[in-house]
């Protein structure tokens, strides 16, 4: 058989074929180079996370945010604990570890705590992203929003412009309530009618304080102008032995010179001192029982219970929405905890290490 020689073209218009070597060396470099690439994308947001929880990314820039907010509460924390005086010195060790790594510590507890609140946020439905630099970019907007607003001559509540650390609270606050409405209607923290009236029952005396109405008198007795004080004493004393004895300040009001003896009835409740004071003192006597001397300027004063009736019906129908909230709120606490719990919180510690107090100041 005859080999046949194959020309190769020549010319403007010709094709140079490729060896196999040589495709298989330009393929390595373009997949080289692409690695490169995304090598040092995924290396720049890397430096950037200093932990994550549940896969979700914790920066440097939150981290030192959280540091930030809890500054003055570390500071005073030591001060107390350990008598320190002046500025703290972040680097030294008050204790088995230094301020600054107490801080840091204190903040990721901080983060995974209100992380884990805004990952069940997100999964309510109640806001779009747990990523701090969106949190940022929400402040900017409802600043923004309230500046025009204010420049529009409309009325804005609150503040006329949030500090970050001031929008954090706020927006966590807004979304814990939110949550709290969500999982309570027909989730994990339900509270059945049934579960209000046992907590009622069982904590009848507090919740029913402000439906109780008193009747009682008042005895008040002059004590004699002019008299020293050890008379002043010795007048009480016997004042009080004949309270003892007469059993009812009706029996009194007769005998003491210038006594005045008044009846009323009042229901519990009332913002006043002295009415916080009197519902105390009635709310421990026994109907018949008469209090001890309440010494004032120039008179002592005796109180006696004459009976007290609790319209319960109406105590619970007061009180029900409050039972039913604080047992929500108990809930989400503990319902809060469990998630924190169970969740995956992975920290580098050699990137936490490397943030230094003048980090913190900035």
């Amino acid at each position: 058989m005859k080999a046949v020689l194959v020309k190769k073209a020549t010319g403007k218009g010709a094709v140079r074929s490729r060896s196999p070597r040589t495709a298989v060396l330009i393929a390595a470099v373009v997949a080289a180079l692409a690695a490169l690439v995304l090598g040092g994308v995924a290396l720049a947001q890397r430096t950037n996370e200093v932990a994550s929880l549940d896969g979700h990314a914790v920066t440097r820039d939150e981290l030192l945010f959280h540091m930030r907010r809890l500054t003055p509460q570390v500071e005073n924390e030591l001060r107390n604990q350990y008598r320190l005086q002046g500025a703290i010195d972040w680097n030294a060790k008050p204790g088995d570890k230094t301020a600054l790594q107490r801080l840091a510590a204190r903040a990721l507890d901080e983060i995974r705590r209100d992380k884990t609140a805004l990952v069940l946020a997100k999964e309510q439905h109640l806001i779009g992203s747990v990523d701090h630099a969106d949190f940022l970019a929400e402040l900017a907007a409802e600043n923004e929003r309230r500046a025009d607003a204010i420049a529009r001559g409309q009325v804005v509540y609150g503040l006329a412009e949030f500090s970050p650390e001031e929008y954090y609270s706020h927006r966590l606050t807004g979304l814990t309530t939110g949550l709290k409405q969500r999982l309570s209607a027909n989730g994990p923290l339900r509270v059945t009618d049934a579960e209000v009236r046992r907590a009622f029952d069982a904590d009848r005396d507090s919740w029913s304080a402000n439906a109780t109405t008193y009747t009682y008198a008042t005895l008040v007795v002059p004590v004699p102008d002019g008299a020293p004080a050890d008379h002043t004493a010795g007048y009480a004393a016997g004042l009080q032995r004949r309270v003892a004895a007469a059993g009812r300040l009706a029996e009194l009001a007769d005998r003491e010179p210038g006594a005045r003896l008044t009846t009323a009835t009042r229901q519990g409740g009332g913002s006043a001192a002295h009415d916080q004071e009197l519902m105390a003192m009635l709310g421990k006597l026994a109907p018949g029982q008469i209090s001890g001397p309440v010494p004032g300027t120039g008179q002592i004063t005796y109180y006696q219970l004459n009976g007290k009736t609790v319209d319960e019906d109406a105590a619970f129908a007061e009180y029900s929405r409050r039972i039913r909230q604080s047992l929500i709120e108990e809930r989400f606490d503990q319902f809060l905890q469990r998630r924190v719990a169970s969740s995956v919180f992975k920290v580098d510690t050699a990137a936490v290490d490397a943030i230094n107090a003048e980090d913190v100041q900035q």
